[in-house]
This record gives C-alpha cells, structure tokens and sequence, in this order.
C-alpha cells in the first residue's frame, strides 16, 4: 500500500501518475496538536502552546501538477516583488516563506494572495475537528475505570483518519493519498490502519466492498507542495474555530467539500456536519468558551 516519499521539490510525484485517469489524490494534514495533559497529568487544553481544537484535513486535488505549479509560480513571483524585498519571512536564510508557503510564518499580503490563488483551483477540502477539552474529559472519566490506562497523543489524531476517508476510498479506480510527517517516527502503518477501517465501516454501512488500490506516501510541504495548498485550509479553518476569525474560511468556503465538528453534540448525537450548501453559522457552537492557546497560527 505504501512507498517512499517522493524526490520532487515542487511537483507531486511521477507526472505519468499524477496525470493518470481514474487516480484521485488526497493531501492531509493537521491543524493544532493532539496534547491533553502535561508531564503532571493535569489538562492543558486551551493553555498557552496548546490548542482547543485538534483538526485533521485533506485536499482533493484533480490535477496535482497543475496546483503544484500554479503555488510555486506564485512564491516564486512573490520573492521577486520589490515589495517584499526586506521581509524576514522572504529572506533564503530564514528558510520560511522563500522556501514554502506556511500560512503561520506567510506575512498577510502573501496569504492574501495565497487564499486568491487558492479560490481559483480545481481542489475539495475536507476536515474532522475534535474538541480536546471533550476529549480530555472522556479520558479522566475511562481512567476512572480503567487507572493503567495511558493517552498517547496519537491516538487523537489515528482516530480522525476513518471519520475522514469516510465514503471516500470507493468512487475512483485508485487513489493517492500523501500525509505530512509527524515527528521522527514513521507513522504509515498506524495510517493505513486507518484508512483500512475507513473501508471496513462503509463495507458494514454500505454493504459495498472497496476494492480500488491504495498508495500511502509520508512526506513534507517542503517537498510536496500540495501539502501548503491543505496547510493554508487548515490555518483558516483553525482561525476560525480557535479565535472566531472567520474571513479566512469565508473566502476559501466554496472549495469547502465537508467538515465535521464531531464533539458539538448539542443537536446530533454524531456531531455537526457542515459544507458549501451549509455553511458554518454566525452562532456556531453559541455559548461555548472558544479561545485559549493556537498552536499553529
């Protein structure tokens, strides 16, 4: 299911596969961080350097040549505007935004042009957003019962995997899916298994067996591009949830395919569901304390 990461600095693979009729691509990555607890055992959700929010998301891409080369040629105009000459973030050194596009580190004139380019692209973005304050309660109540257990991180963020490939891993001849690196430990495995209990639940759901040929590739948004297309989606998306900014989304909401506040169980037991025909409301998640640390933006 797996291979290794790919070699190309700025477009996505092997141009015969990219282009290859029938193959969808997906790009996921993360927005804040999957910590509950410091080394104490006492919630930091919210804290300074930890988010409220944990998100995971995924960039359907038609044409992943034709992204990676419509954002490089961006950056790459961008560096060479006058404007932008004694930016920090612009300088090689700094290895930021003259390397890739980070929407944390991206000055907002760049990010401007960034979300412009974005809304102009044949690209789906799809996401699962967990409440850790939720979360962290769920799991004070199971060491209740069960004292030996121990939260690892990863968990958080292995258990978002099927609730995003949900229904998705059935409608194409084959897919590509490429997920940003986490830390030094090679994670593919415990991705797969995701991906694997995506196809299992819709098999029991839809009584369908997914059959289509998976490829699993772990790399970075330095080498894949398409990884900075998903970061700027998810820095939106987390902006909008952590700190109620929501401009950002708004611009990039007609790309939006579905997202999934899983733990707002107010009205549905099995979260709310919004995408383009239904759009975040103004109250959303009305009388919830959101605010706190960001760990990314």
């Amino acid at each position: 299911m797996s291979r290794a990461p790919d070699e190309h600095s700025a477009f996505e693979g092997d141009p015969s596969n990219a282009g290859q009729a029938g193959v969808r691509h997906y790009y996921v990555d993360e927005a804040g961080d999957p910590v509950l607890f410091n080394a104490k055992g006492r919630v930091i959700v919210g804290d300074e350097g930890c988010s409220r929010f944990f998100i995971l998301g995924k960039l359907d891409v038609v044409d992943p040549n034709t992204v990676a080369t419509a954002v490089s040629e961006l950056r790459q105009h961008l560096l060479g505007d006058p404007y932008f000459k004694d930016v920090p973030s612009m300088q090689p050194e700094r290895r930021k935004t003259a390397r890739m596009f980070h929407a944390k580190d991206d000055v907002p004139e760049v990010r401007r042009e960034v979300f412009k380019l974005l809304g102009s692209l044949d690209v789906r973005f799809y996401a699962v957003i967990r409440d850790k304050r939720v979360i962290a309660q769920k799991v004070l109540a199971y060491n209740k019962e069960k004292p030996n257990y121990r939260y690892n991180p990863n968990q958080l963020y292995d258990r978002c995997v099927p609730l995003l490939f949900q229904e998705r891993l059935h409608q194409h001849e084959a897919y590509r899916i490429v997920f940003a690196k986490r830390g030094s430990k090679d994670r593919t495995q415990a991705f797969e298994n995701g991906l694997l209990q995506a196809k299992e639940r819709f098999r029991q759901k839809r009584h369908i067996e997914g059959t289509s040929p998976i490829e699993v590739v772990a790399s970075d948004s330095a080498r894949i591009t398409c990884l900075q297309a998903t970061d700027y989606f998810l820095w939106a998306l987390q902006r909008c949830f952590e700190r109620r900014e929501r401009r950002f989304l708004d611009l990039l909401w007609p790309k939006v395919g579905l997202i999934i506040d899983r733990d707002d169980t107010q009205s549905k037991g099995t979260g709310e569901y919004y995408h383009r025909k239904q759009p975040l409301p103004v109250d959303f998640r009305e009388g919830d304390a959101i605010g706190g640390g960001d760990g990314r933006a």
